[in-house]
């Protein structure tokens, strides 16, 4: 069955980086759009980047552009969120989605100011 296990959250302090990864199985991978969606009690879901199967084209929501970077590895069916300059309003629960919607169960970033 489809499977998608993001890792990579932690508690960090604001300005720092992190990458989170997410590993996908159950389905052809490199024929799959991606993105990274986030969710916190307070705002609810937000759309953060999407990327093309082979990974030659990549969309971000303005919140996050310039800060944060959407890749693949098909190889390794691998999607990856580099994260830059975090701030406390990125603190939030990070789910890696396929194009059918299915996600993980998240990875939790937490950003201290």
């Amino acid at each position: 069955q489809v499977q998608l296990v993001e890792s990579g959250g932690d508690l960090v302090q604001a300005g720092d980086s992190l990458r989170l990864s997410c590993v996908a199985s159950g389905f052809i991978f490199d024929s799959s759009g991606m993105s990274w969606v986030r969710r916190t009690p307070e705002k609810g879901q937000e759309w953060l980047a999407s990327i093309s199967p082979p990974g030659d084209d990549a969309n971000y929501a303005a919140s996050v552009k310039g800060r944060f970077t959407i890749s693949r590895d098909n190889n390794e069916n691998t999607l990856y969120l580099q994260m830059n300059n975090l701030t406390p309003e990125d603190t939030a629960r990070y789910y890696c989605s396929d194009e059918h919607g299915r996600r993980g169960q998240g990875t939790q970033v937490t950003v201290s100011s």
